[in-house]
């Protein structure tokens, strides 16, 4: 299996990109970025690419994938709904039709959260904005999959890029296996984020929206 991953150097898509790694069935992952992600290994074909708002230059590159894996995202703190949406919206999609042009069909989990908006009426701006991003992906000719997180708590040495997230999640750990019995419809780890792409993406589901309880399924 050929995997595209978006967003490898952060903390989901590091979790993704290893769990993929691990995958005996999974051949070759082309991981698209604007900045290296100084990994270097067999399975590994990197795409240094500037211009997120257009990907048609890599056509050549995206033919013939099985899936993509899309792990890009940002906080709405101090973003306008603007900017938020190009982020957010306007990228996923720009990758998302190149990749269903050249593979019709072909798998596309996207990374979403918790609480995002389907009806992209509510009063929540990045709720809006991921409902809209959602609701435009499983429009497209692709097997699409939004994987809608809540707390996720990074393993195997996968971490944040914020300070004060590390600092949080090195707290958390140790309470984790109580937390997601309490709650396991809002917790899941790294490891299974990645687990669970790769068995949607081998296996298929009826379910277009998983929450934490349906990737903590899936990843087993």
């Amino acid at each position: 299996m050929k995997v595209v991953v978006f967003g490898a150097t952060g903390m989901v898509g590091q979790g993704v990109l290893r769990e993929c790694l691990l995958d005996p069935e999974v051949d070759e992952v082309l991981v698209v970025g604007r900045t290296p992600t100084g990994l270097h290994h067999e399975k590994i074909r990197e795409v240094i690419h500037k211009d997120f708002s257009d990907f048609s230059s890599l056509k050549a590159e995206f033919s013939g994938q099985d899936a993509c894996f899309f792990c890009l995202g940002v906080s709405s703190v101090g973003m306008s709904e603007d900017d938020y949406r190009r982020v957010t919206y306007d990228i996923t999609l720009a990758a998302a039709t190149i990749l269903a042009e050249q593979n019709p069909g072909m798998t596309f989990v996207y990374v979403s959260g918790v609480g995002s908006d389907s009806s992209e009426k509510g009063r929540v701006m990045w709720a809006r904005v991921r409902g809209r991003t959602e609701n435009a992906l499983l429009r497209l000719p692709l097997a699409a999959h939004v994987f809608r997180l809540g707390y996720v708590q990074p393993g195997h040495g996968v971490r944040s890029k914020t300070r004060w997230y590390q600092a949080m999640y090195r707290a958390v750990a140790p309470a984790y296996p109580l937390l997601r019995r309490l709650w396991p419809g809002h917790m899941t780890t790294t490891e299974n984020v990645g687990r669970a792409m790769i068995v949607v993406a081998r296996r298929g589901t009826d379910a277009r929206i998983m929450g934490s309880r349906e990737i903590n399924a899936a990843a087993g």
